[in-house]
């Protein structure tokens, strides 16, 4: 594969592109980001690694953090995680709270706001703290070994998280939360403040490329584990504008609303995108456009 053709032509589809969508207002931290930044990395699993654009700016990877977070807990075994998050695309915005009262606290899969503080509550009960074990995790997988919290946009997800704590707090009132809630979102919001270049990004995606295989070539997770992480991302990694993407791109990803996207072909390589304007479902315009140009470029698809 010339990857090097391939990200110099996701370059030139996404130029014209570059500054379209929006920046998220209600986070002041990413409301100040400027758009007009494109970053594309891509790091294969026999160790190479092909970076175009703003590759080396950091970013808070924001939801894709639940990637990560997921794979910790998975790899606890016998947690009972999948008795406290359902497994299914939602078709509501990632915030919805009507959903979640109607379905007695139980999210509909972990990739959406409520599944993820879910997760992150099991995390923190599992290891008495989450946000050391994934900082931990991300360092060793990127190589980045003062890789952290951005605490702007930590204080940002905060002050902005009235929403977020009233999904933890009514899932509280079903009996879905293991640790008290004030300090389980306060991991969660934590987690999605991780600031990673898209080299990164790329980098510790590979974890989930090679089915759960570490950088320093141990196994942290089991393949099945891994493989439902991946479908996961195929099926819920992009809010619900998932099947789209699965349509046009043909790859599992996973969105955050700080603009990056990771996506993966199984056993091939990792790919991360960032453009910080995001669309009405809250992924990341430029980012979508470039991975929609890089399946047709390098002719990858899990489908």
């Amino acid at each position: 594969m010339d990857y090097e053709n391939v990200i110099e032509q996701v370059l030139s589809v996404t130029a014209p592109h570059v500054g379209e969508g929006a920046v998220p207002d209600y986070i002041p931290g990413l409301a100040s980001v400027d758009p007009r930044q494109f970053a594309i990395s891509v790091a294969t699993v026999d160790g190479r690694e092909f970076h175009g654009g703003d590759h080396a700016v950091p970013f808070a990877i924001e939801s894709i953090s639940k990637v990560f977070a997921l794979a910790l807990v998975l790899a606890r075994k016998n947690t009972g995680i999948w008795k406290r998050v359902r497994r299914e695309p939602s078709g509501m915005p990632f915030n919805d709270l009507i959903e979640l009262e109607l379905e007695r606290g139980l999210p509909r899969n972990p990739y959406i706001d409520p599944g993820a503080i879910v997760v992150a509550d099991q995390l923190l009960a599992d290891t008495g703290d989450g946000l050391a074990a994934l900082r931990e995790l991300l360092r060793a997988e990127t190589g980045n070994t003062t890789l952290e919290v951005d605490s702007v946009i930590a204080e940002s997800e905060l002050g902005a998280g009235d929403r977020n704590r009233a999904m933890g707090y009514l899932m509280a009132s079903f009996g879905n939360m293991r640790c008290r809630v004030d300090e389980a979102l306060d991991h969660y919001f934590r987690q999605c403040s991780f600031t990673l270049t898209c080299a990164e990004l790329a980098r510790a995606g590979l974890l989930v490329a090679r089915h759960g295989v570490r950088a320093d070539g141990s196994r942290l997770l089991d393949p099945e584990p891994a493989r439902h992480i991946t479908a996961l991302m195929a099926t819920c990694g992009t809010y619900d504008a998932a099947g789209e993407f699965a349509y046009e791109v043909g790859l599992p990803c996973k969105s955050g609303v700080g603009g990056g996207i990771l996506a993966v072909v199984p056993e091939v390589c990792s790919v991360a995108v960032w453009g910080p304007g995001l669309d009405a479902k809250g992924n990341s315009v430029t980012g979508g456009i470039a991975l929609r140009e890089f399946a047709t470029a390098s002719k990858l698809s899990v489908f």
